[in-house]
């Protein structure tokens, strides 16, 4: 029978995504509140960097430890930087500037996909490693401002000329961001910068900044923090990272491997199979393999 419980805030990290167009002033809107956050937290800032070294320019004002990520852009590139700050215990704010390198980036997905053919199915081998580049993100230890560029977008507008004969143009609509569509969901809040770098937000589940378009100061991040810090110590079960490792594995057979390591070392066997199991579907629903397989003597068909 299904359980139910009274719901309460928990304690999280930060999941903030800056979006704007070169010059707009997402690097430094990073900082300032990273900078807060991390003093606050008595931690130094981390900072991945696909910019060429752009971040280093604002070394004089904001101190803070950088890897420079070149091409290729490869989402297994972005993990490793992700999991070894989060992992170090020295750092309480990683930046990533940028996370549109990871998909439109020389060497990221959309080139990765194009060197596999170009086909429609070729994204059955790049989706799930753009989805464990995703869900590194949200799994990390750490609060995460991640930086993306944006670009116009259009649409064909239909209409009737002076002559009465049918029209068609492209109308600018907007800026697009130069990431995955459905990447908005993952975030807890997304500003988008102007090139005044006034501040507006298309999403905030904090509901601290709605309708308040303003300059990003090193009090926003003083003010996420108070946010995320008002809630119940989330406790996570000691075999917690086996189960995020799941996203990890991208074929049935890499899934097999770690079934056999992992199935006698977590706390409840029966939840890590039905773990397994859903992972197998989507790995399958991806990669279009076989739908039968045994694991050692457990037949998870």
């Amino acid at each position: 029978m299904t359980e139910f419980k009274k719901a309460s805030k928990k304690k999280q990290n930060l999941r903030l995504l800056l979006e704007g167009a070169s010059g707009s002033g997402k690097t430094f809107s990073a900082l300032l509140i990273a900078k807060a956050i991390a003093e606050k937290l008595n931690k130094k800032i981390a900072f991945i960097d696909t910019e060429f070294g752009s971040a280093s320019l604002y070394a004089d004002r904001f101190d803070f430890d950088t890897v420079e990520l070149e091409p290729p852009f490869t989402p297994e590139k972005y993990v490793e930087a992700i999991k070894d700050a989060s992992n170090s215990g020295e750092y309480g704010v990683l930046i990533i500037d940028s996370i549109s390198h990871e998909w439109s980036g020389q060497g990221g997905c959309l080139d990765i996909q194009s060197a596999l053919g170009g086909s429609f199915n070729d994204w059955k081998k790049v989706t799930p490693r753009h989805n464990n580049f995703i869900n590194t993100i949200l799994s990390a230890n750490i609060h995460i401002i991640g930086c993306a560029r944006t670009k116009s977008d259009y649409v064909m507008e239909e209409g009737v000329n002076k002559l009465g004969k049918a029209t068609t143009k492209p109308v600018k609509v907007g800026t697009k961001t130069e990431q995955r569509e459905g990447l908005e969901f993952e975030f807890t809040t997304i500003f988008r910068l102007n090139q005044n770098h006034i501040a507006s937000v298309s999403k905030d589940r904090t509901s601290l900044f709605e309708n308040k378009d303003g300059v990003i100061t090193e009090q926003t991040g003083l003010m996420f923090l108070d946010w995320l810090e008002a809630g119940e110590e989330i406790k996570l079960p000691e075999d917690s990272d086996i189960y995020i490792g799941l996203s990890e594995q991208n074929s049935v057979k890499e899934l097999e491997e770690y079934f056999k390591l992992y199935k006698n070392k977590v706390n409840n066997s029966s939840d890590f199979i039905d773990a397994c199991k859903l992972r197998k579907k989507a790995i399958l629903e991806e990669e279009k393999e076989p739908e039968t397989i045994t694991w050692g003597s457990t037949d998870l068909t």
